[in-house]
């Protein structure tokens, strides 16, 4: 799976913005950077500068080393992951019984987890079942009442 590093750095940076609980606003100003370009880099659409980075780092008091660094990890740890190939995927699940849910065998569509991605980096996201629901949880939804005038 290829991380492009535009990706990775704007996935880092709207981390950083939202843990400070920052607006883009905020930030696009601080940095003199447009809004619309700040929303660009973060969803890793447009690749930044290094001045244009520089200057967005010190707008949310983040060493620019320091996001360079946790891209480099995330980046790294991402090509350490492994994928399975898609006919080794078909026979498996061809095999599996219908009971057994794929992320209760540790496995997500296309490839598995890899449990040796331990740390402060986007690889340690884990992918969760959904939340079942129970039968008895039904909500019944009336018209609302009509209040005479």
């Amino acid at each position: 799976m290829t991380v492009l590093l535009r990706e990775a750095i704007g996935d880092r940076l709207r981390h950083a913005r939202t843990n400070q609980r920052r607006t883009l606003r905020d930030i696009s100003r601080a940095a003199r950077v447009s809004l619309g370009y700040l929303s660009e880099v973060e969803r890793g659409q447009k690749e930044a500068s290094s001045e244009l980075l520089a200057s967005i780092c010190e707008a949310l008091d983040l060493p620019l080393g320091e996001l360079l660094h946790k891209v480099a990890a995330d980046v790294s740890a991402m090509d350490n992951v492994e994928v399975a190939p898609v006919a080794e995927k078909v026979e498996a699940g061809k095999r599996r019984a219908p009971e057994r849910e794929s992320a209760e065998a540790g496995e997500l569509e296309g490839g598995r987890l890899v449990s040796e991605l331990i740390g402060n980096d986007l690889a340690d996201l884990r992918i969760s079942p959904p939340p079942r629901m129970s039968p008895a949880l039904r909500t019944t939804i009336s018209a609302p009442k009509m209040v005479a005038a």
